[in-house]
């Protein structure tokens, strides 16, 4: 595609798209002046972008500071609470949810309904999944809904799928899309976007260390997921595949899930899978040493795939997520043992094992937080058409 000259107008939009996200990626509340300093427009500028973003609901102004000088007060800018919005959701194996976020990362609206989803019909379970969204958007119902994004177990083909293979669900080319539009008039009107758990988990998760964006997230459920972060994108492939590191082979050409899963754990420390993680880590707490055991060597066998990817790709710092950041006091150390002894550049830039610091189920807000940067991207289509343009 040929290169073309940006027009007056494509510059006005993107200096909108400038001013809304230094103000929300901002750890303060900025002024005017502010805005026009870190970005280099002028103040005049800066002034007339922040009035249209304010009037569309895509910015905030708080009580003026007390003014140090002579001189008008300086107002601050913040995210707005509960003017737009956009709903993640997940189907997993033991588990469908649901979160509505907001531009200041307020969960306005949350629900997450157990239960056993291996080997289940996909239209059913869907259309249980639509009702949860349903429920959400009534309760949500005085918030513009910029969109939904929707988290699945497996291999998504990018953007609206379909999902092409979910092994621990059972489901294989599902027009998820489809079956949810038949059970949500919600969901008809803002067809979510698809993508892999682990990747929007570990989205979330960058969004969560923004200082430190370069890391090797994994996912660890029933399933095993993993996501490769480089400076705060996700590193998802060609189709969108990449990351499925529970069908590693290891033990004896074993995939890895089969060893080093939630479920493996259980049978291995001699508890049924429906005990659940939380079962496990309260065994583990208190000394139990089939637990211990079971943790252990699951975590060398973790460490073990990881090192085949660390020495892949050189992205050197692990953080765990999921089941795994449940377990991380136990996990950490044989993780970390099997990553100094077979990464090949240990000595020089020696890996790190750290736990997640996004929120319980990160999937979720990985979803919302991908609706979200879209209306980031072009707050020109989220601006009442008087507002639109000056």
């Amino acid at each position: 595609m040929r290169p073309t000259a940006a027009r007056q107008g494509s510059l006005r939009e993107h200096n909108l798209g400038l001013v809304l996200r230094t103000v929300l990626e901002s750890d303060a509340s900025p002024s005017r002046a502010d805005v026009a300093a870190a970005t280099g427009l002028t103040k005049a500028t800066v002034s007339a972008l922040v009035d249209r973003l304010v009037a569309g609901g895509l910015l905030a102004e708080l009580a003026p500071a007390p003014a140090l000088r002579a001189g008008r007060p300086a107002v601050p800018l913040a995210a707005p609470v509960g003017t737009v919005a956009a709903l993640g959701a997940e189907v997993n194996v033991d588990y469908l949810g649901v979160r509505v976020l907001d531009l200041s990362g307020a969960v306005l609206h949350e629900r997450l309904v157990h239960g056993d989803y291996r080997s289940s019909d996909p239209a059913t379970v869907l259309a249980r999944l639509a009702g949860l969204v349903d429920e959400a958007a009534a309760a949500t119902s005085g918030t513009r809904l910029a969109g939904t994004a929707l988290a699945l177990p497996g291999l998504v083909d990018r953007g609206v799928g379909p999902l092409r293979l979910a092994p621990n669900l059972g489901w294989r080319d599902v027009d998820v899309v489809t079956l949810l539009a038949a059970s949500s008039d919600v969901l008809a009107a803002h067809p979510p976007a698809l993508a892999n758990e682990a990747d929007l988990a570990a989205r979330a998760e960058a969004a969560a260390r923004r200082e430190d964006p370069t890391f090797v997230y994994v996912s660890g459920e029933v399933g095993i997921g993993a996501a490769m972060v480089l400076d705060g994108r996700i590193l998802a492939g060609r189709h969108g595949w990449a990351g499925e590191l529970g069908h590693t082979l290891v033990a004896d050409g074993r995939p890895l899930e089969a060893v080093a899963g939630q479920d493996a754990m259980l049978r291995a420390a001699g508890m049924e899978p429906v005990a659940g993680i939380d079962a496990l880590a309260a065994a583990a707490d208190d000394g139990d040493e089939a637990a211990l055991r079971a943790i252990a060597a699951a975590g060398e066998l973790l460490g073990h795939a990881l090192a085949n990817v660390v020495n892949l790709l050189d992205i050197s710092d692990v953080v765990l997520g999921g089941s795994y950041a449940r377990l991380a006091s136990h996990l950490r150390e044989p993780v970390l043992a099997a990553l100094g002894a077979h990464v090949l550049a240990a000595p020089w830039a020696p890996p790190t094992v750290d736990v997640a610091r996004a929120a319980s189920v990160p999937a979720l807000d990985g979803a919302a937080l991908t609706v979200l940067a879209g209306v980031i991207d072009d707050p020109s289509g989220w601006l009442a058409p008087e507002v639109a343009s000056p």
